[in-house]
């Protein structure tokens, strides 16, 4: 199977359990997206390259030991069929593994570069090693746990890198300030009312002067950071240039647009 190269970004999905897709992926901005013709969902079912009767993709493990592994001979097949022609780095085969690199935002922002992604789900115990390798498999983790199968992992991937192509969210600079746009996690947000329960918004975010509320945020973002993902903070303070906290802004001040939340005035036209 092959693309034209004005087609949109495409995600094609190898899975056991088709009748899942597109869940999540049909709902909200990227269901949304999808409608428009922003980029494309395609669901095949694994059977479908089965040679025998009873249509089966699995056998037991070589060596012996529990569950079953699926064929390496129905995945290739599989594989093939849907080929979309590009190299792998434009449109990369993914196998969501609790072994593979962990996602990251970085790796997203690569797919929404490119022009799709072939996401192979695994079920059972695994998929036969021979597949991985002779077809360039990219193993890729959401984390250190397991999960019955990679269904819902590859919705979590192509989620994250739909909503970063060109129009599928409102407001671009949702995708500018997130958690790993710039190597920190979030900071954080407040809306109305300026008091609940008690608690009240920082006076900084009331203040319309742009430069101290660009700086107590990427102060809060390197607090949490620091708090909450050591990791992240290592590698955000080993690469972090001297003089890259500088604000450009200065002393310009936010329109009364983006202080009246705060305060209680008029609503905003948009939302995140």
């Amino acid at each position: 199977m092959s693309r034209p190269t004005d087609a949109p970004w495409t995600a094609r999905v190898l899975t056991l359990l088709p009748e899942m897709f597109p869940g999540p992926l049909g709902a909200s901005l990227v269901g949304r997206a999808a409608e428009r013709g922003i980029w494309r969902l395609e669901v095949a079912n694994l059977r479908d390259w089965a040679t025998d009767r009873h249509r089966t993709v699995d056998d037991t493990p070589a060596g012996g030991g529990a569950g079953m592994v699926m064929r390496a001979d129905v995945a290739a097949a599989a594989l093939d069929g849907v080929a979309s022609g590009w190299p792998a780095a434009d449109w990369p085969v993914i196998y969501p593994s609790p072994r593979g690199r962990r996602l990251d935002q970085a790796r997203v922002r690569r797919l929404a570069a490119g022009r799709g992604v072939t996401v192979l789900c695994g079920r059972f115990e695994g998929i036969d090693e021979r597949l991985l390798a002779a077809r360039q498999v990219e193993e890729v983790s959401l984390g250190d746990f397991v999960m019955t199968g990679g269904e819902i992992a590859a919705m979590a991937l192509i989620d994250a890198t739909v909503r970063l192509i060109p129009r599928v969210l409102g407001n671009l600079e949702s995708t500018v300030e997130e958690s790993f746009a710039a190597g920190l996690l979030e900071h954080p947000q407040y809306t109305r009312p300026p008091e609940w329960e008690g608690l009240g918004i920082p006076e900084v975010l009331l203040s319309g002067h742009h430069g101290r509320i660009a700086a107590w945020r990427r102060s809060e973002a390197e607090r949490l950071t620091k708090e909450r993902r050591p990791d992240l903070w290592r590698a955000y303070a080993a690469g972090q240039a001297p003089g890259a906290e500088a604000d450009p802004a200065g002393e310009a001040e936010l329109s009364d647009a983006h202080t009246s939340a705060g305060k209680g005035g008029p609503e905003k036209d948009e939302c995140r």
